[in-house]
């Protein structure tokens, strides 16, 4: 239904399998992303330079979208492991390549379990760019990056 406009959703057992991306590209792995958003100044900005501008896919306010780097991040929400849709407009979610283990301790001191992997999340009401876990079975986009 919204593939068109946003592109296909994911499960991390689908980016784990290396065959998601073309040749000689990846999934971005924590790390990588993590380069990323350091050169664009740290994640209180990070994610409006990512986002698309404007309210044509994004939720008002969108804030601090300006998409400088022509990354047009869109807010697809994602698809929960149960099968539930959440939040089109106002959240654009990408998997890393890098997933949890039994008994990783994140941050926050939470432990997890192999359920687990580490999403990017993006907002409509500010800037910033966001670590989290979701369990693996949940739908997310991706961006692939050249090896």
């Amino acid at each position: 239904m919204y593939k068109g406009t946003y592109g296909a959703l994911y499960n991390w057992y689908a980016v784990n399998t290396g065959k998601l991306c073309p040749a000689e590209w990846h999934v971005a792995s924590d790390a990588e992303w993590t380069t990323l958003i350091t050169y664009l100044g740290g994640e209180a900005v990070a994610g409006g330079k990512l986002k698309e501008f404007g309210t044509t896919h994004w939720a008002s306010p969108n804030s601090g979208a300006t998409n400088e780097t022509n990354f047009t991040a869109l807010p697809v929400g994602g698809h929960y492991y149960d099968g539930t849709w959440w939040d089109i407009g106002s959240f654009g979610n990408y998997w890393t390549s890098t997933g949890h283990k039994d008994g990783d301790v994140l941050p926050g001191g939470n432990v997890t379990d192999a359920n687990f992997a580490i999403d990017i999340n993006l907002h409509t009401s500010d800037a910033g760019i966001y670590r989290d876990t979701f369990r693996k079975g949940s739908g997310f986009s991706v961006r692939c990056i050249k090896d």
